[in-house]
């Protein structure tokens, strides 16, 4: 009997043992959840800007996901238009635009026949500015719950959401429908703005923040080198002929005036890695102020840094000024993560990041190393259509919109005349398809008989939202997109623009990665898991099980 009883003692001592270590205290009653978790999307981030830089990195910022963390190295979008709007509420809904609605930064409703964008309003008003057309903004036109919608209803509407931007569909999207506050930056006065939505007046803070008139100050210092400019050896060299100039400036080099223009005073500055700075603080004093992580329950911060794409787009993805904007951003976050550390304690809270779409490379800059790309012309384009359907059909405003390179036809006037959508879109194709940026012109009311591998087929299926989306749909070659040969885009279902990061660390992160293919879609039912919530309404992904403890 004697032996039995210590054989049990061992087997019991050896399975307490073998369990792994308890995280700390977890914030919500006996539910294991970190205090806090903080979202960051970097907006235009490809996949290999993690590494791009990695020795110019500091040691708290990026690399502390790749030390201290977990990273997705295959992760990629699932659909095809990878632009900022879609990119955010994939990202926090887990879903598609199929689904959650959000087809575009701008789209064309054909049931009221007008322009939409993204995160209008029209119900609600400014708070804290006097610009009444930039705070006319709500998460509305999004169909589905985001993960801090999912954690409030989990925690009875105790946990705390804030979502910070200087684009406002980057600080909308991602907080959700029932945010405690969403705050973006106007541009025309250089505050940090929000709308009737959330609440009547600025809460104290806010205004205090804008009351340091940051933005001033800032283009004051224009925007200098963080390094010798010697040292950007991953870069081409400054002043290149495909880099567009600043307001006020004679080329496109360091060091850069910051001089804005009227009705968009500040939208130069808020460009630059200064935009990520105010973000950052903004960020901190949310926390502070708000204390976040301080309660019972779970909070949620959001953030998403929009100036590195302003950057990108500006000057390329191999510039000197896109080096220099992300080792200024690693600096950011390393800021954060050590407040942190001191605020909630290293092991009490997680941070996740992902970005809303990565970015071709300069067709000029391609064309220079003799690689295939180019620009198209999307009023050639127009000028094609129109002549086509003229020549086929005669007179007739068969066309009600063009957005997302998708064709939105006028349905009541094919009607009138017996036109199918089938017969327009062969007259289309073969009036386009000689164009050498434009791979293939896709009918989406019937995908499944287009000539498309699974992979496409999949990725525009995803994309097509009934009620929302285009008729026909114009597909660019890889490296072609419409533009003026100054800068570069996105919006492609190709890897320069899917491949984006996925990486995590913090409480109830295991350390390490995964080269097995992943999707945006993954990244909310992963944290709804590390959370112990259900996932997002509309989300159609899969925890990334190898990330969780």
């Amino acid at each position: 009997m004697r032996k039995k009883i210590l054989l049990l003692l061992f087997l019991s001592a050896g399975l307490v043992s073998a369990q792994p270590k308890n995280n700390p205290a977890p914030a919500s009653g006996d539910v294991p959840r970190p205090k806090l978790v903080v979202g960051i999307i970097v907006d235009q981030m490809r996949y290999d800007y993690f590494y791009r830089y990695y020795e110019k990195y500091g040691k708290g910022g990026i690399k502390r996901f790749l030390r201290d963390g977990f990273t997705a190295r295959n992760n990629h979008y699932h659909y095809a238009l990878t632009v900022t709007a879609p990119g955010h509420a994939s990202v926090y809904t887990g879903s598609a635009p199929a689904i959650h609605g959000i087809v575009g930064n701008d789209w064309y409703d054909p049931i009221t026949k007008r322009a939409v964008y993204c995160v209008e309003d029209s119900t609600v008003t400014v708070v804290g500015s006097n610009s009444e057309g930039a705070g006319k903004m709500s998460p509305r036109n999004l169909l589905v719950s985001t993960i801090p919608d999912q954690l409030k209803v989990a925690t009875n509407f105790r946990s705390r959401t804030i979502g910070i931007s200087i684009k406002n569909r980057g600080a909308i999207l991602p907080a959700g429908h029932t945010a405690d506050a969403a705050y973006w930056f106007d541009s025309k006065t250089g505050n940090f703005i929000t709308s009737t939505f959330y609440m009547k007046e600025l809460p104290g803070w806010v205004k205090e923040y804008n009351d340091k008139k940051y933005p001033s100050q800032y283009a004051q210092k224009g925007w200098e080198t963080l390094l010798p400019i010697e040292q950007y050896e991953e870069s081409t060299a400054d002043d290149q002929a495909w880099e567009r100039k600043n307001t006020g400036e004679e080329k496109p080099v360091f060091p850069h005036a910051l001089a804005g223009i009227s009705g968009n005073v500040f939208g130069t500055v808020s460009s630059t890695p200064w935009g990520n700075t105010m973000v950052k603080d903004m960020g901190l004093a949310a926390i502070k102020n708000e204390k976040l992580g301080k309660n019972k329950f779970t909070d949620f911060l959001a953030l998403s840094f929009s100036a590195t794409d302003a950057v990108g787009h500006q000057y390329g993805p191999n510039s000197i000024e896109a080096e220099d904007v992300y080792l200024r951003l690693d600096r950011d976050f390393e800021e954060i993560f050590n407040f942190l550390d001191g605020w909630v304690g290293k092991e009490n809270y997680t941070v996740f990041l992902s970005a809303d779409h990565g970015v071709m490379e300069v067709p000029a800059f391609w064309n220079s190393k003799k690689l295939p790309a180019g620009t198209m012309s999307e009023s050639s384009i127009v000028k094609t259509v129109k002549s086509a359907m003229k020549e086929a059909f005669g007179e007739g405003d068969f066309l009600r919109a063009a957005e997302n390179y998708q064709i939105y036809l006028n349905h009541e006037e094919m009607d009138k005349r017996g036109i199918s959508q089938d017969a327009v879109a062969k007259v289309i194709k073969k009036a386009l398809i000689s164009d050498p940026a434009i791979a293939d012109i896709l009918n989406l009311k019937n995908l499944n008989n287009e000539q498309l591998t699974d992979y496409q087929l999949g990725l525009y299926k995803n994309l097509v939202n009934v009620k929302r989306s285009g008729d026909l749909q114009i597909v660019p070659r890889p490296g072609w997109f419409p533009g003026s040969g100054m800068g570069t885009t996105h919006g492609s279902p190709y890897n320069y623009d899917t491949h984006v990061p996925f990486a995590m660390f913090g409480w109830g992160v295991k350390k390490g990665e995964t080269l097995r293919r992943t999707y945006v879609a993954d990244i909310a039912p992963t944290i709804a898991a590390l959370l112990h919530t259900l996932p997002p309404n509309g989300s159609i992904g899969n925890p990334v099980v190898e990330a969780l403890k």
